[in-house]
């Protein structure tokens, strides 16, 4: 089975890995579903 890539995000205020973010309705950033912090991709802050 051909494993699928998985973009996921961080909360640098929860400090956790965020698996469903929300999407602003005002100008289409991802946030965090818990405090609403605009979210960074893992892969680009080197810790996944």
């Amino acid at each position: 089975m051909p494993e699928q890539a998985t973009i996921e995000f961080y909360c640098p205020r929860c400090r956790q890995a965020v698996a469903d973010p929300l999407v602003c309705g005002d100008c289409a950033a991802l946030i965090c579903r818990r405090c609403g912090t605009p979210l960074e991709q893992i892969d680009e802050l080197g810790i996944g």
